[in-house]
């Protein structure tokens, strides 16, 4: 089982609404305004900081696409970003 670094409660409201914690959203890092994602796995639901989230989730999906670019290195990757940005401006 995976270390537990607090466990915070929450009250249900009519609506199916539930304040995030305080603490939980600093755990997040989400301010007023932000957005959470709700991943149901079985009957565990964890919430997550939807920005963080999508990041993750892009990363995965490029997984194997650098290489298949012929990019290696952060080198190549900081090369091929200051051709593509002289490009763009010679238009």
């Amino acid at each position: 089982m995976a270390k537990i670094d607090f466990v915070n409660d929450a009250r249900v409201m009519a609506k199916g609404q539930v304040t995030i914690p305080k603490k939980v959203r600093t755990a997040l890092g989400v301010e007023s305004g932000d957005r959470v994602t709700f991943i149901v796995e079985g009957n565990t639901v964890r919430v997550v900081n939807s920005a963080v989230y999508a990041l993750m989730r892009l990363q995965e999906q490029m997984v194997g696409e650098g290489k298949m670019a012929g990019l290696y290195s952060e080198e190549d990757v900081a090369n091929w970003i200051t051709q593509s940005r002289r490009e763009e401006n010679a238009e």
